[in-house]
């Protein structure tokens, strides 16, 4: 079979490679790709919010099955698109992705089924935000209600902070809303846990924790995510059980209810306080770069895992994991969260040996002249199994140290909690 794989990040290199270990995949298109995508797949350089575009690029290479990697597609209503064009598509519709297109959405549906996350106001003026400062202590978290990659959280330790993040969304910093939510901050342990959703049941697909902040020990702005392992240790069975029942159930129990089944992945972010798991946010989509920490571990062929989902079969699935553990480290461009250098070459990647346990998946990258050049943020992933953590990012800073990139930085210390 042909697939078309959505997106151009880490998360979809790390999909593509996982799909073209199976025999029963013809060819994956990756639209629009990366460099490292063009090396195992063919990429189409294509705009991802004309949907018109991409169906015509799917009837013309025979695809059969599109796989959506990121949310802004998910958000905009790709899935229904390719529904009404009878397309087989993977991922959740327009309704059910506004767990993550709308923190106000999922903060509504969680105040409607009692389910745990921290206490909040929606607030689309000022004057609300002042009403709920005044019930409130410091620190304060500040979202932004729609997508902004990544990047539209900001935990404010003030009064007057939180006023000014607050003005510059109501002033439209973010082009989705120009609404947001206040949040308590709660204290505890980050992490993730991801499913596998299709209308009838789901399947658990791994954990993992993620590191938000751009600075050493936690510290900075929020970013994408500057690296992952998994599984997470946190989230043992008691935990699980806690999250399927006082989170997962009730939520998808309420969009089936409403009409809207939600399908495909899903990813659920908490924070774990006292032994019970708070809900912080949905995300529609595998987790970047979670997905390249979960993906590896998965023994798997993911294609009969999303063909069950597609045809309301995961019940027959069974998930099987090495035993091995797994960590990424993202080298971004210097620079990054904010204005950060693009268009600079990645001289020593062809010097680097990957095997079984050592991959680069690329993401801000494109090729030219043979030459591989960086144009995102976030611009490679380097990631490794092992069965000790310290060992996996020791071997991970190695390789880091042979691409020897100028242009870039990481955090050296991912895994801090586990290590």
């Amino acid at each position: 079979m042909n697939i078309a794989l959505i997106g151009s990040g880490g998360r979809e290199h790390s999909i593509c490679e996982k799909l073209l270990e199976s025999n029963k995949i013809k060819k994956v298109f990756c639209i629009p790709g990366n460099a490292g995508t063009a090396t195992k797949a063919k990429n189409l350089n294509l705009d991802i919010s004309n949907f018109k575009l991409l169906f015509n690029a799917i009837k013309k290479n025979k695809i059969n099955l599109v796989i959506v990697g990121p949310e802004q597609p998910l958000v905009k209503g790709l899935v229904n698109f390719l529904n009404k064009k009878k397309i087989k598509v993977f991922g959740p519709n327009k309704y059910a992705s506004q767990l993550e297109g709308s923190k106000a959405f999922m903060k509504s549906l969680c105040k409607k089924k009692d389910i745990p996350t921290a206490k909040f106001k929606i607030c689309i003026k000022k004057n609300d935000v002042i009403e709920f400062l005044k019930k409130s202590r410091m620190p304060i978290v500040v979202k932004a209600d729609g997508l902004a990659a990544g990047k539209g959280v900001t935990i404010c330790k003030s009064y007057s902070e939180t006023i000014k993040i607050s003005n510059e969304i109501f002033a439209g910093k973010y082009k989705s809303s120009k609404k947001l939510v206040l949040e308590e901050f709660l204290k505890g342990e980050e992490a993730s846990l991801f499913l596998i959703v299709d209308k009838k049941s789901f399947i658990f697909f791994g954990s993992a924790q993620d590191h938000k902040r751009v600075g050493e020990n936690e510290t900075g702005p929020n970013t994408g995510g500057m690296g992952a392992y998994s599984p997470a240790p946190i989230i043992n069975k008691d935990i699980k059980k806690k999250i399927i029942k006082k989170i997962v159930r009730p939520t998808l129990l309420e969009l089936k209810k409403r009409g809207n089944p939600f399908t495909g992945f899903l990813y659920v972010g908490l924070m774990i306080k006292d032994n019970e798991p708070y809900l912080i946010e949905y995300n529609v989509r595998m987790g970047d770069p979670e997905c390249q920490v979960i993906l590896p571990r998965l023994k798997n062929d993911l294609i009969d895992v999303i063909n069950a989902a597609i045809k309301n079969k995961l019940s027959n699935i069974k998930i099987k994991w090495s035993k091995q553990k797994c960590m990424t480290t993202v080298v971004c461009a210097k620079g990054y969260p904010k204005k950060y250098l693009k268009n600079k070459e990645i001289k020593n990647l062809n010097t680097i040996q990957e095997n079984k346990k050592l991959k680069i998946f690329h993401a801000g990258t494109y090729k030219k002249d043979n030459k591989i050049i960086s144009s995102g943020g976030r611009v490679l992933n380097i990631t490794s199994l092992g069965v000790n953590f310290s060992k996996i990012r020791k071997d991970i800073h190695k390789t880091i140290r042979k691409i020897n990139w100028k242009h870039g930085f990481f955090r050296k210390d991912i895994g801090w909690k586990v290590i």
